[in-house]
């Protein structure tokens, strides 16, 4: 065999052995990814946000409980002042009365236990509606003195003047007895001036009468203003 023959074969065979060595060798490791600075970023603050809401719900919930509010008790209150001597509290409204004088029986006016009399009063209707047919005049305090409560038989618009007369008796006592009257609608709301009849009571029972007849109802006298009439020339 020459010699270049047996280059060629030694050379082939260097060359397989090569190939066998490589095969069989260990292999690599995959290489390493590498990350973004973004990523790096990105994942800790959501590790973070994790860690906040796990902290959140293992905390306890405060939940505020309502306080009771005390509301104070409303305390009554009352516009206008009772009748004198009576539990009735007057009503405002469109009626009016106003006192214009004592027609008998002024104050002080001296008598005896027993003694009879009618007290009149002389009465305005100063308001703005017309008292009603059924009004009540009644005794509202004081001594009663046997005065019985007076019913408007008419009508009284407003404007006019009336007398209201009370047949009464002087009671078996002395000294000064005081009675109150006052003038109501028909379902007893009061209203107008407080009006009263006072006497001073000496000595001993007597069967005296006023000048009026004590046996005379209650009255209701309507006055009437004289019309002056001019001269005929």
């Amino acid at each position: 065999m020459k010699n270049t023959d047996k280059l060629i074969i030694l050379i082939i065979l260097a060359a397989l052995g090569s190939l066998a060595l490589s095969a069989c060798g260990a292999s690599q490791p995959d290489p390493t990814p590498t990350l973004s600075v973004g990523a790096i970023q990105t994942s800790a603050v959501s590790t973070f946000a994790a860690g906040l809401t796990q902290t959140a719900i293992a905390l306890p919930t405060n939940t505020p409980t309502s306080t009771p509010t005390n509301t104070p008790a409303s305390t009554p209150t009352r516009s206008t002042p009772l009748a004198p001597g009576s539990g009735v509290v007057p009503t405002a409204s469109c009626y009016g009365l106003i006192l214009v004088r004592d027609v008998t029986i002024p104050d002080n006016t001296p008598m005896v236990p027993g003694q009879t009399f009618i007290k009149t009063w002389l009465v305005k209707n100063n308001g703005s509606c017309t008292w009603e047919a059924g009004f009540k005049f009644a005794y509202t305090g004081g001594e009663a003195m046997g005065g019985v409560t007076l019913v408007l038989d008419k009508p009284v618009s407003p404007g006019t003047e009336i007398e209201l007369s009370i047949a009464m008796t002087a009671p078996n006592k002395t000294g000064e007895v005081r009675g109150h009257w006052r003038l109501s609608t028909a379902s007893g709301a009061f209203f107008g001036d407080d009006v009263f009849v006072l006497i001073n009571l000496s000595g001993v029972a007597s069967t005296v009468t006023s000048t009026a007849a004590a046996t005379a109802a209650p009255t209701q006298t309507e006055t009437q203003t004289p019309t002056t009439v001019p001269p005929v020339p």
